[in-house]
């Protein structure tokens, strides 16, 4: 079989692959302002190399939930770890930025 063949017939095949891993955010919209961060007493790491996560608030159910801090490895090399954040949308409220590696 040519290699035009097989890409023809591989090629939807890549394509729902890829788009299976795609990342969808959808921002979800809180009335009330978040309740100030929780201070947290944080515990030595489990090992060499970990970074601290700070807790946050979550929407969750109708109120806010607070999700505590925790140690985690970085997924590669020297990253440092960026906290997510509430921020606020002047018409529709209050809305969750995540986390995340840099």
């Amino acid at each position: 079989m040519s290699a035009i063949k097989i890409g023809a017939l591989a090629g939807p095949f890549l394509l729902a692959a890829t788009l299976s891993f795609a990342e969808v955010h959808v921002n979800v919209y809180v009335p009330t302002r978040p309740p100030s961060l929780v201070i947290e007493r944080r515990p030595a790491p489990p090992a060499r190399g970990y970074v601290w996560i700070p807790g946050f608030h979550r929407w969750e159910g109708g109120a806010y939930v607070w999700i505590p801090g925790r140690w985690e490895q970085p997924p590669y090399g020297h990253r440092r770890w960026v906290s997510g954040s509430w921020r606020h949308h002047r018409r529709n409220g209050w809305y969750w930025v995540d986390g995340r590696w840099r």
